[in-house]
């Protein structure tokens, strides 16, 4: 039985009167207090999550430093595959733009 379930059971059982306020507190607090905590984020969306334009390590808008800070990976590594997919198609360019746009600069 999940949570939900469980306290629309107390809440049942408050509004027929056979829990009164104090019980039904105590009971409600007793049964959240029981649960574990929420599971963390898995490590892709935790590392989405801290993605940061570099303000140091910067060439134009600062997104190859920031994946490189990310993702371990040297910035001249990005730099290149980047330049490489703006040549092929043009993805590139509109990945880095867009990167450049909805990621913030680090603190």
């Amino acid at each position: 039985m999940n949570l939900a379930d469980e306290l629309a059971k107390l809440e049942a059982l408050h509004a027929k009167g056979a829990l009164n306020d104090d019980e039904f507190a105590r009971a409600k607090a007793r049964l959240l207090a029981d649960r574990p905590p929420p599971p963390a984020p898995p490590p892709a969306v935790a590392a989405i999550n801290t993605l940061r334009r570099n303000r140091t390590d910067k060439w134009l808008g600062g997104v190859c430093g920031g994946l490189a800070l990310t993702t371990g990976v040297d910035s001249w590594i990005w730099r290149l595959l980047f330049a490489l997919l703006a040549l092929f198609g043009g993805a590139g360019l509109l990945i880095y733009l867009l990167l450049w746009i909805f990621v913030p600069l680090e603190d």
